[in-house]
Parts: C-alpha cells; sequence; structure tokens
C-alpha cells in the first residue's frame, strides 16, 4: 500500500497517490487530463475542455446554497520534471517514489510534483466529497504553467462563470499571496563554428554537480550555486593558464529551475591534463569557499572521453565563455515598498550544444513590467556583443494586489480562527496564472494559498502533510462561509 493513503484528508491523499503515477511533465498532460476527465464523468460532473486542453469542472451547490456565488478553485495539471543525473528514471513511464522524511512527504531523486499535484488534488477531493455543504463550484486545471503559463494565455472568457477564485498553488501556510510578478523567456543563439581537432589530445569532461538549484523565483533571493555560471568561470580561468578547447558544453534543464549541473566536453593536450586537473580543482576550492553556506555538496568531477574530429574555434571558444560570464544571473533589485521582497531577476538557466550553435535559454521575472523589459533589453545587448541572435517570447503580467478584496477579507478571518493569529499578507518572485486570469475574466477576485512546500523543482522537493490537512479545511470553511 502507498505510504500516503492512511494520511487525512484520504480524499485528497488518495488522488495525488494516483497523479504521482502518471506522466505529467509540461506540455505532456494528456494523461493527467484524460485523469481529470474520467474522474468528472465518474462523479456525474459537466466538463468542459477548451483548445489549449485546460479542463473546467463544475458541480452544482448543495441544498439550501443555491443562491451562493460561483466559487472557482484552480491550479496546474503539470511538473517540473526534474532529477539527480545519476538516477535511472524514466517521467514519461516512471511513477515517482514516495518517501517520507518525519512529517514531511518528498520523492527519491525526483521532484515531487506536489507543485501543483496536492492543489489538484485538493479540488478533485472538494468535488468528490458528497458531505461538504458549498455554492456551486468550478475545478479549473489548467496545463503547461510551469514553461511560460501557456495555458492560462489561451484561455478564453467564456470558459468560466465564477468572478472569485481560490488559487491553491502557494508554497507557504499561513500566509495569504495577493500579488506575484511578471516573466518571460529570452532566447540567446551564438553561431557556433567548428574546426579539426588538433593532435596529440585527451578527450575529458568536466562536470559540475551537488549544487541544490530550486526555484528561479522563490530560491533567487538565495544566492544558490549556478552550475552554468560556474562552469563558465572554471574553464575561462582554466583556458587562460592552460590550452583547452571545448567540444560541447551543456546544463539546466528547465526555464523556471536554477540549474544544479552542468558539463563540459574537452580536448587537452596529453601532458597538460594534471595542469588543467589542477587548475580546475583550484578554482572549485575557491567556488566552494564561497557558496558552501548554501550549497556544501558542490563539487567537480572528471570522466575520460574519447575526443571527436571537431572542436570549437578558438573565436567560438572565446565570445561562448565571455558571453556566458557576462550574462547577470540572480537578483538585480528589490522592492522599495515590501521588505525582503525581490523585485527583479534573472536567471540563467540553460546551456546546449547544437551543431551550427549553442544555445542558451535565460529566464527574467519583475513585479515592474517596465524593470522586466530593461532586463530582457540588457541581456539583448549582451548577446548582441557577442554576434549571437536573440528572440524574446510574449511577457506574462504580473498579478497586482488589492487588499480591499472580498475573499481576502474573508480568507483573512477565517486563518485567524484556524491559527489564532493575523496571517501574513504577502507578494511573491513567481509567475501565477493569477495575473493572466485577471486579466482574462475582467472583474475577478482572488487570492492564492497552499500547503508549506520547500524546494520545488528539485530534487529535494517536499510537501508538509500537517500542513496540506490544514489548508485542506481552510478551502471547506471558505467554501462554507463565502456569499
Amino acid at each position: 500500500m502507498s505510504i500516503i493513503l492512511d494520511k487525512e484528508p484520504k480524499l485528497l491523499w488518495k488522488h495525488f497517490d494516483e497523479l504521482r503515477k502518471i506522466p505529467r511533465c509540461s506540455k505532456h498532460e494528456e494523461k493527467v487530463r484524460q485523469y481529470v476527465l474520467d474522474f468528472a464523468k465518474a462523479q456525474g460532473l459537466i466538463s468542459n475542455v477548451d483548445d489549449a486542453g485546460n479542463v473546467v469542472i463544475s458541480k452544482p451547490a448543495s441544498p439550501g446554497y443555491e443562491n451562493k456565488p460561483v466559487l472557482v478553485l484552480q491550479g496546474h495539471l503539470d511538473m517540473v520534471c526534474e532529477k539527480n543525473s545519476d538516477l535511472e528514471f524514466d517521467f514519461s513511464t516512471d511513477p515517482i517514489r514516495l518517501k517520507l522524511d518525519g512529517d514531511w512527504l518528498t520523492a527519491e531523486g525526483t521532484s515531487l510534483g506536489a507543485d501543483n499535484g496536492i492543489g489538484v488534488a485538493t479540488t478533485l477531493a472538494i468535488l468528490e466529497d458528497p458531505t461538504q455543504k458549498h455554492g456551486a463550484i468550478e475545478g479549473l486545471f489548467t496545463v503547461d504553467e510551469e514553461t511560460g503559463l501557456t495555458g492560462a494565455f489561451q484561455l478564453k472568457s467564456d470558459f468560466l462563470i465564477g468572478r472569485t477564485m481560490l488559487n491553491l498553488d502557494s508554497e507557504k501556510e499561513g500566509a495569504i499571496c495577493v500579488g506575484c510578478a511578471g516573466g518571460g523567456d529570452t532566447t540567446i543563439k551564438l553561431p557556433a563554428v567548428s574546426m579539426a581537432t588538433p593532435a596529440g589530445v585527451k578527450g575529458v569532461v568536466v562536470k559540475v554537480s551537488g549544487l541544490r538549484g530550486g526555484h528561479s523565483g522563490v530560491d533567487i533571493h538565495e544566492q544558490r550555486g549556478n552550475a552554468i555560471k560556474i562552469l563558465a568561470r572554471i574553464l575561462s580561468k582554466a583556458s587562460k593558464e592552460v590550452g583547452l578547447n571545448i567540444v560541447e558544453i551543456s546544463g539546466g534543464s528547465k526555464r523556471n529551475a536554477i540549474p544544479r549541473e552542468a558539463s563540459a566536453k574537452l580536448v587537452v593536450k596529453e601532458g597538460e591534463f594534471e595542469n588543467v586537473k589542477s587548475e580546475i580543482k583550484n578554482e572549485e576550492s575557491a567556488i566552494l569557499a564561497e557558496i558552501k553556506p548554501i550549497d556544501p555538496d558542490f563539487s567537480v568531477a572528471f570522466e575520460d572521453f574519447t575526443p571527436p574530429e571537431k572542436v570549437l574555434n578558438n573565436e567560438t571558444q572565446d565570445k561562448l565563455l565571455n558571453l556566458l560570464n557576462a550574462l547577470p544571473h540572480g537578483v538585480l533589485a528589490m522592492n522599495f515598498d515590501i521588505p525582503d521582497l525581490v523585485e527583479t531577476s534573472t536567471n540563467l538557466a540553460t546551456i546546449t550544444t547544437h551543431a551550427d550553435n549553442i544555445e542558451v535559454g535565460m529566464s527574467s521575472r519583475s513585479s515592474i513590467a517596465t524593470a522586466l523589459q530593461a532586463t530582457r533589453n540588457t541581456l539583448r545587448a549582451i548577446a548582441t556583443l557577442a554576434g549571437a541572435e536573440v528572440t524574446e517570447n510574449p511577457a506574462y503580467p504580473g498579478w497586482k494586489p488589492d487588499l480591499n478584496s472580498n475573499i481576502l477579507k474573508l480568507t483573512k478571518g477565517i486563518m485567524n480562527e484556524i491559527y489564532g493569529k493575523e496571517p501574513k499578507i504577502e507578494a511573491i518572485h513567481a509567475g501565477l496564472e493569477c495575473g493572466i486570469i485577471g486579466e482574462k475574466f475582467k472583474g475577478m477576485d482572488m487570492i492564492s494559498i497552499g500547503p508549506d512546500l520547500k524546494y520545488p523543482h528539485s530534487p529535494d522537493e517536499k510537501v508538509h502533510i500537517g500542513s496540506v490537512q490544514r489548508v485542506y479545511e481552510l478551502v471547506l470553511k471558505v467554501l462554507d462561509k463565502f456569499d
């Protein structure tokens, strides 16, 4: 039996246990969408699917609650699929392997999918539970949230009836989120020109690993090590001291995750390998001294490989290393009005070597639209100076706080009763679908809540089991008192 099926609330954990068995990486939500649709059919509920694959399930009001307005419960079906590189695991076929860490639920070497599987399971449990009394509910399940909120972008204004919404994608119990940052991705393609591999060389793979990674929004202020930036620094230092040629470089996997691992294939002269290794290990020691408080497990390893016929030519290699060292990563500005809130940041997220170019992926965020665009302009300028091609996806909007919100006032009062103290009202430096939904459905009154969830978008992701139950009970009380 699964280790979570005896936990409360049982309906919620039943659905989460099913979700962890279903492939649902971003852009591959077909099977989890079908699970939701099959659920609606089994419960005798009306469901609808739009062209993007978003789903809404409607449950009528309980007897005596018909005069209450419709309340929307919203979450996203997809998850960030991250795993440790040494783990044999296929997200398209393998169920996530759960394990308990005291009062926390986590996974064995992979992301857990509590972001936003717990939100989805919460809504499904409420839609299924025949004992709860409430007004009409719409369960909104969006797709492809984690790679640009593209499902929410494609929502049509007639897809929902309700104009009050609980977004269930927050990660801090006892807090109510009322605002979020906007963001946008930048893709940089540096032309790659090759030359013949020099004679008498040895092939070596340099691997950066052991970093914590994490969410490129909510964790960006912690100054966690960026594997791509670290690798570029190491290679730049070594190349200045001892000759080396880069064959290819790769790192990161998701735009919204701080890269935990990166590697480069190099060739060095047979007699120079020990010198190259020494330079790299010296730089490793220096970097570890800098980041040890936050990333104590950082390390650099070496593997042999057979040198290919071609390597990057010297001009391409110089441009590449200069580009990677020049591109910013991390917090760029803090908010003047809200203490400890990051206003603007950027994440050097991915790098991939192709036959004719090297592709770098950046993800930028800001609660101020003009600051976001200024950051993207900076990335464009740096890339242009390196002779690279730049493309940008459309930016998604932020969500401006409304401290006079009716659902905020109701939920604050209920949380005060539950916890015996005022909840924290906050905005986050991450993208939530609320900003887009607020634009699509004019007059939407909304907040975001959720249980304690740590280290999303990484294999360290974990959710606090007790907080899941308390937040579930909170949602039920909001449903009962909402009018």
